[in-house]
């Protein structure tokens, strides 16, 4: 498991950051305390992966979102409240919401819908990216310490931990997608 950490655990990082991920960068962020990769790497790769991501959903918010929304009359009237309350804090929304649970995708494709200036966005992403990355990664590095002091003793119980963590992020990820599949 180690050989695989090692190998490919920056680019999965990356990944799935990408595409969601406050679990993946808290477990990394452990992995980064029992020294199998290096918490600036965690770091980089969380910022890089949310960075890029969001970047993409919003430019797909610029070009899709109203062709979308023009398609789901239902959804209008919420989405022009939200729109207006984007509009008028937008900045802390932008450095926020990364950190609200569960509107992390959605948040940069409709903030990509809005009146939100294409050249203001990166800037105030980028410094979002990187608290998020930073956030996440050291509490994961923290938690891996107080598991560590915890457990000092009992050094093949960091394997069962690890396992555990990787377990309820598995699970997590798989009730998050679920969740997302529309009804049939």
């Amino acid at each position: 498991m180690e050989a695989l950490v090692l190998a490919y655990g920056y680019p999965i990082i990356f990944i799935l950051t990408f595409l969601e991920g406050e679990t993946i960068v808290l477990v990394a962020g452990f992995i980064a305390q029992q020294d199998m990769l290096g918490l600036a790497g965690v770091i980089a790769a969380a910022f890089l992966g949310s960075f890029f991501g969001d970047q993409l959903y919003f430019a797909l918010g610029r070009r899709y979102g109203a062709r979308i929304l023009a398609r789901r009359p239902a959804w209008q009237p919420k989405a022009a409240r939200a729109l207006d309350l984007l509009h008028r804090y937008d900045a802390w929304f932008i450095l926020g919401f990364r950190f609200l649970y569960g509107i992390r995708v959605v948040s940069p494709f409709i903030l990509g819908m809005s009146a939100v200036p294409a050249r203001r966005y990166p800037v105030l992403n980028f410094v979002a990216a990187f608290i998020w990355a930073v956030a996440f990664a050291a509490a994961g590095y923290a938690f891996g310490h107080a598991i560590e002091l915890a457990f000092d003793r009992f050094k093949t119980a960091q394997v069962y931990v690890f396992a555990g963590i990787a377990v309820v992020a598995a699970v997590a990820g798989a009730a998050r997608l679920l969740r997302r599949r529309p009804a049939k």
